[in-house]
């Protein structure tokens, strides 16, 4: 039995090591680590609960809008604040571009390369390349000039030696199956996607004033709106919105979606491969007119589905959240064996591994840094596969139509969707969604605009002096990696305690108290092959399909400055 050892995994946000156990070329076995120690929350004990939303966006400079949000929605509960309508809107444009703008460059620049070959596009034909992207597609650039020129731009990386973003890539793996020509079309559409994401995400600009980390308030948005008024959000402003939200649709219909399904379909055993735990979470999100707590306004609707049983979706109740450091570095004042609300979570830290540059983590009890979150005591997959779950078994009719098109397309059932393939294609699903929902959540805003109503945000509890004494409030949201919670408690005016419970928490989870592993390791240990343990393109595709992002799984830091752990160069 051979251990294999990948890290840093790259093309993912922050530090993750994987190591596995290779078997008759399968993985028999997994870990999966978190190796950065970073973080906010502690830092928060003290403060104006209306600034947590700017502290908690530093978790990560890629899931900026998702914390700022969660965090206004958990003050706002905890202090019965209500959204204005307009506000509402704003902030479902704002999240909603976002997660357009992440699965697309998820698919193109962190998790296509698992499945296109970039050094193979080198001998495509580049009119057959524009022959078979005019079948899938009206896109304009789908000319041979347009292939040749993308060609010799590559070509001229490779015999430079310097192939920049395409460094390092297991390039002739036996495992790549796309012929010449489709991967010329997706290395084409990579660099597109490049200026697209650049141009669309420019809606932060306008309502939230910058990209990275927009603005926000609790009780709304800091979005004044006079059509008339240069000085504010007006008439051009909204004429560019509108531009952006097109551009961004016409982009995943004619680029994104017939890519991933033109890709998909040369990939189908993955589609057996990967699945992982059988149980799924999603707290539901995009409300109407802001009134986030009502979740039956929910336009992907909660819920929780266990054993794969896609006949029930049980209801979500975020009591039954709880989190276990058996396998890491971390102390519980009740042992490693107890698990914990965080309402009362701790946050110790208490490294036991071994002195780095490290060997095999897998030898130890303790291995990373990532807490193991559990719901009712059992593993949960988060994102958008369990998004696209329980809104199909919910009955959710626009998730219904495009997943039963991808899988009438690709000639699967619905079982494949419990895999590799099916996490990346969900994205996908999503993606299309969301992309047609902006211009519903748009035409909305301006409507109210046009009516009068220009209201966004809610001052009416802004005075400390009127609110409670103590008082404790929960913010869900669905970030594009998946169920995002944050906790926080109030006391005389200021953060008493403060907890997040993040996507890639859930997903990367290790082992917990019952032995049971979290869902990057039993998806590696899911039927998985590993055909070449020096090059294991394999490991990549199935936990790229998750979309990591450790940065915000590690978010606690020592606020006295304490020395928490040394390194030293020797």
């Amino acid at each position: 039995m051979a251990k294999v050892v990948v890290d840093p995994i790259t093309r993912i946000e922050g530090h993750l090591r994987i190591e596995v156990q290779e078997e008759g070329g399968r993985i028999a076995n997994a870990w999966a680590s978190s190796t950065q120690f970073r973080g906010i929350e502690t830092i928060l004990e003290g403060r104006d609960p209306r600034d947590a939303w700017a502290f908690t966006q530093r978790i990560c400079g890629v899931c900026t809008v998702v914390h700022a949000i969660t965090s206004c929605r958990a003050v706002e509960d905890a202090l019965g604040i209500e959204v204005p309508p307009a506000g509402g809107l704003i902030r479902n444009l704002v999240h909603g571009m976002q997660t357009v703008q992440d699965h697309v460059i998820h698919f193109y620049h962190l998790h296509a390369l698992d499945w296109v070959d970039v050094v193979s596009a080198l001998s495509a034909n580049p009119a057959a390349t524009s022959q078979l992207a005019r079948s899938l597609s009206p896109w304009p650039n789908n000319s041979a000039t347009y292939f040749a020129e993308v060609q010799d731009r590559v070509r001229r990386f490779v015999e430079s030696g310097q192939l920049g973003i395409f460094t390092n890539g297991y390039w002739g793996h036996p495992a790549y199956k796309l012929p010449p020509e489709a991967n010329l079309m997706a290395v084409a559409h990579y660099l597109e996607a490049l200026d697209w994401q650049r141009d669309v995400i420019r809606v932060h600009t306008i309502f939230g004033g910058k990209n990275p980390h927009p603005n926000f308030l609790v009780g709304g948005m800091a979005s004044a709106i006079n059509l008339e008024d240069t000085g504010t959000i007006n008439a051009e402003s909204f004429s560019k919105i509108q531009g952006m939200i097109k551009r961004a649709r016409r982009f995943v219909d004619e680029v994104y979606w017939p890519d991933l399904l033109a890709v998909a379909s040369f990939y189908k055993e993955w589609a057996s491969i990967g699945g992982g735990v059988p149980n799924y979470l999603s707290v539901g999100e995009y409300p109407d007119n802001g009134q986030w707590r009502d979740t039956d306004s929910l336009y992907f609707p909660r819920g929780v589905i266990m054993d794969r049983n896609l006949s029930e979706v049980l209801p979500y109740d975020h009591e039954k959240v709880k989190e276990y450091v058996t396998s890491s570095w971390y102390d519980y004042e009740g042992g490693d064996g107890v698990s914990l609300h965080p309402w009362d979570g701790e946050t110790v830290p208490h490294y036991t591994g071994p002195e780095p540059p490290w060997s095999y983590l897998q030898d130890h009890d303790k291995y990373t840094w990532m807490k193991a979150p559990r719901y009712d005591d059992r593993p949960m997959e988060v994102g958008p596969l369990a998004r696209a779950l329980v809104a199909y078994a919910s009955g959710h009719q626009d998730t219904r139509d495009v997943v039963n098109d991808a899988l009438g397309r690709l000639g699967v059932g619905p079982a494949a969707l419990f895999s590799t393939l099916g996490r990346t294609a969900a994205r996908g699903v999503e993606t299309v969604l969301l992309a047609k929902k902006l211009e519903d959540w748009f035409d909305a805003l301006v409507a109210r605009v046009r009516s009068g109503d220009t209201t966004t945000f809610n001052g009416e509890y802004w005075d400390p002096s009127t609110w409670p004494r103590s008082a404790r409030g929960y913010g869900f949201l669905e970030a594009a990696r998946g169920a995002l919670g944050h906790w926080v408690q109030i006391e005389n005016g200021a953060i008493k305690h403060y907890q997040c419970v993040v996507p890639s928490t859930w997903n990367c989870s290790p082992r917990d108290a019952n032995g049971a592993n979290g869902p990057y390791e039993a998806a590696l240990m899911d039927n998985h092959p590993l055909v070449d343990p020096t090059r294991p393109l394999e490991i990549l595709r199935t936990i790229h399909s998750f979309d990591p992002c450790m940065a915000c799984g590690v978010h606690v830091l020592d606020a006295e400055g304490s020395e928490v752990v040394r390194v030293r160069v020797q």
